[in-house]
C-alpha cells in the first residue's frame, strides 16, 4: 500500500460534520497516513484544536487566512501567539496574501500576514500559504525573513515564480485543479517542476475534481490527484506517493 499525505484539508468545517469518521476510516484504508488542517479564523481555533487533538491522524497549523480579514480581530497575532505556545502547532497557516478579491485592504493583509510571518520565524515553524494575484508581493516579504520553509497551497503562478520559491526551501501543493482538462499550463508546469518541490493537497471540502463540480470535495480523493500526477509525469504512483510524502514529513517534521 501507498503512503499518502493530504498536506491541506479543513476537515474541521463543518460540511465534515455528519461523517468525519468516516471519512477518517475511508482514508486509512487507502493509505493517508496524516491529513493537515490549517487555521482560518480565530474563532475556528477551538474546533480544530480539538479535532486534531482526538485523532493521531490530523496534524494542526494555526493561522488567520487573508480572505476573512473582516473576521480578524485587532489582536489577532498576539492571539496566535499565545495559541502557537499553548497547542504546539507543526506550522504557521493558513496566511498570506489574496489580491484577488475586488475590494481587498491591501495595507491590513500585509500587516498581519507579515506578523504571522515573524511568529513563524520567532517559534521556528514552516509556513502553509495562501496567494493569489500577489505572489510577488509574497516572494518580497519572504526573501527578508529567515524562514525555515513552508507551503504555498493550490500554487497556479509561473515556472519562473516555482523557482523562487524553490530558492527559499517552498513546496507547492497541487490538487483537484490538475484533474481539469482545460488547465494544461497547470498540468505541464507540474510534470516539469521537480517533484522533491510537490506536495499533494485536497483543500476539502473547496477544489473538487473533475466532473465533480459542485459537490463537496474529502480527503478521500487524495489517491485520484496521485494517480493524475503519476500520469501527466510518466511515473509510477509509489514513486509520487513516495516523494510527496517524504516532502512533507521532511518539511513539517512529522
Amino acid at each position: 500500500m501507498v503512503h499518502l499525505i493530504d498536506s491541506h484539508c479543513h476537515l474541521d468545517f463543518n460540511d465534515f460534520d455528519k461523517d468525519r469518521t468516516d471519512i477518517l476510516q475511508n482514508c486509512a484504508r487507502s493509505g493517508i497516513e496524516k491529513i493537515i488542517i490549517p487555521g482560518v479564523t480565530v474563532n475556528s481555533w477551538p474546533k480544530q484544536i480539538e479535532l486534531c487533538n482526538s485523532h493521531p491522524m490530523l496534524s494542526l497549523a494555526l493561522g488567520c487566512h487573508p480572505m476573512f480579514m473582516a473576521d480578524h480581530p485587532d489582536n489577532a497575532a498576539q492571539l496566535l501567539e499565545q495559541a502557537v505556545k499553548q497547542y504546539k502547532p507543526i506550522a504557521i497557516g493558513e496566511i498570506g496574501l489574496d489580491f484577488y478579491v475586488a475590494d481587498a485592504d491591501i495595507d491590513s493583509q500585509l500587516i498581519l500576514f507579515e506578523a504571522q510571518i515573524d511568529l513563524a520565524v520567532q517559534f521556528a515553524l514552516p509556513v502553509i500559504l495562501h496567494v493569489r494575484k500577489a505572489h510577488d508581493d509574497v516572494l518580497k516579504v519572504l526573501r527578508h525573513k529567515k524562514l525555515s520553509g513552508g507551503i504555498v497551497h493550490a500554487f497556479s503562478g509561473s515556472a519562473q515564480q516555482a523557482e523562487q520559491y524553490r530558492k527559499l526551501n517552498f513546496l507547492l501543493g497541487i490538487g483537484g485543479a490538475l484533474t481539469y482538462p482545460r488547465a494544461q499550463r497547470l498540468q505541464r508546469l507540474f510534470t516539469e517542476l521537480p517533484l522533491s518541490q510537490i506536495v499533494l493537497e485536497t483543500d476539502a471540502p473547496d477544489m473538487p475534481l473533475c466532473g465533480h463540480q459542485g459537490e463537496r470535495n474529502t480527503p478521500e480523493n487524495i489517491p485520484v490527484i496521485m494517480e493524475k500526477l503519476s500520469q501527466l509525469r510518466d511515473e509510477s504512483v509509489e514513486y509520487i506517493a513516495e516523494i510527496t510524502t517524504a516532502n512533507c514529513r521532511q518539511l513539517f517534521n512529522i
